[in-house]
């Protein structure tokens, strides 16, 4: 009976607070974002508005809704109310889990998976009381460019997650896989001929700014990109189908399919991308 009325406060207070993803469907109950607009949770990052922060980093708002985790385990496959109030959340925070629909599929992993790593927590796909607690008590993302733009991207390759800023505030973070750093060479039919290429799969850090974008799947010599938006000569925001913990791609930032598809209509051109960090094996 208390995990039933437990759960139940969850859901009333996730449902009275749920902001849907522009461009994904959310709760049936829940109005609709507008693309561009910002999430309800969602608080410029300032000394005003954050506790406790140090030197480059960001506190939780003090304007987070209240939430209060139902407790039960949850894993890969599981269905029910509990999944619809760990997706509700995790929309609340500016992740993008995809429709809370009460379905632990595979845009909801990758959603948690970023939630985990910003919040200092090994990814892993079970949904137990640590990952309860700290969405109860969740962080922001470590703010890697202090003072920077108010719209801009920052691209953490040491967590491998990937945060917009939209006006000042957070708008949307993601898990990402980034350069394996493994030296590559390829052979593809590129021109109307087979060629060789070769290079260092490493995603560089710097200060970059996007640039021009292709819509759906657009095929390079290295292989296919969905929805990619290119800020440092050939390399990518985009989406694909793989998007391991581990860094793997040949030097873009890989997204999973669903932040990929709402991405264009949050992010234009002319936007600061910071890369930082060094992912360590």
């Amino acid at each position: 009976m208390r995990v039933r009325r437990r759960l139940g406060a969850a859901t009333l207070a996730a449902a009275a607070l749920l902001v849907s993803s522009p461009g994904l469907a959310s709760a049936a109950a829940a109005p609709r974002t507008p693309a561009g607009a910002l999430p309800a949770a969602a608080v410029p990052v300032t000394a005003s508005t954050v506790t406790g922060a140090p030197v480059g980093a960001a506190a939780v708002p003090m304007a987070a809704p209240a939430f209060t985790a139902p407790g039960r385990t949850l894993r890969l496959g599981a269905k029910g109310a509990e999944v619809k109030v760990l997706q509700t959340r995790l929309q609340q925070l500016g992740y993008m889990p995809g429709t809370a629909d009460g379905r632990y599929g595979g845009g909801t992993l990758t959603a948690l998976w970023a939630f985990q790593k910003v919040n200092g927590i090994a990814p892993t796909s079970t949904v137990a009381s640590r990952t309860w607690r700290a969405l109860e008590a969740p962080r922001a993302p470590r703010v890697l460019v202090p003072g920077g733009r108010a719209t801009r991207v920052e691209v953490n390759l040491t967590q491998q997650v990937m945060v917009l800023y939209v006006g000042g505030r957070v708008r949307l973070i993601s898990h990402i896989s980034s350069g394996s750093g493994i030296p590559y060479c390829e052979t593809a039919t590129w021109n109307g001929r087979t060629q060789r290429f070769c290079g260092n799969a490493r995603t560089p850090t710097g200060d970059y700014r996007t640039t021009w974008r292709r819509s759906g799947w657009h095929t390079s010599y290295l292989g296919k990109l969905y929805n990619p938006i290119f800020f440092n000569g050939g390399i990518a925001l985009h989406g694909a189908l793989s998007v391991p913990l581990a860094p793997a791609s040949h030097g873009c930032v890989r997204l999973p399919m669903n932040v990929a598809s709402a991405l264009p209509k949050l992010l234009g051109t002319g936007v600061p991308v910071h890369v930082r960090g060094r992912f360590v094996r």
